[in-house]
C-alpha cells in the first residue's frame, strides 16, 4: 500500500527578493515555486490564483490579516495588466495600504527595489 501525495500549503518564513520568474512560477530564496504567490512581511506564501481569475476580496484575506505591517500592495495581474475591483480597492483602502496593479514582470521587479529599500511592501503575484 502506498501513501498519498501530501500537499502542503507552501511557505517561505522570510523575505527574498524575486530572483526569476516565468514559466508557471517563480524562484527565490534557491527554491523555486510553481504557481502564484503573496509576497507579505511574515513570509512568501504559495496563492491559488491563476491569470483571468477574478480579483475576489477573499482572496487577499491574508493581506487584510496584515495590513498593520504593510504600506503598499503591488498586484502583479499576470500579462496584462487588470484594473483592480472597487470593493477590494476599498477594502485595502480602508485598511491603509496603497494598491498598484501592473503586469507581473513589473510588480516583480518594484518589489525587489522596494524590499532592498526596506519598504513596507507586499506583493501578490499571479504567475506567468
Amino acid at each position: 500500500m502506498s501513501a498519498g501525495i501530501v500537499i502542503r500549503e507552501a511557505h517561505f518564513p522570510g523575505r527574498a527578493p524575486i530572483d526569476a520568474y516565468g514559466n508557471g512560477g517563480f524562484r527565490f530564496a534557491d527554491m523555486s515555486h510553481r504557481g502564484s504567490l503573496l509576497l507579505l512581511p511574515s513570509g512568501i506564501y504559495g496563492w491559488d490564483l491563476e491569470e483571468g481569475d477574478p480579483l475576489m476580496r477573499d482572496r487577499f484575506r491574508r493581506v487584510l490579516d496584515e495590513a498593520a505591517s504593510i504600506e503598499v500592495l503591488l498586484v502583479g495581474t499576470g500579462k496584462s495588466i487588470r484594473p483592480i475591483p472597487a470593493d477590494l480597492k476599498s477594502a485595502l483602502r480602508a485598511a491603509q495600504i496603497s494598491s498598484d496593479p501592473m503586469s507581473t514582470g513589473a510588480a516583480v521587479r518594484t518589489y525587489n527595489i522596494m524590499l532592498a529599500e526596506q519598504r513596507a511592501v507586499a506583493a501578490a503575484l499571479i504567475a506567468v
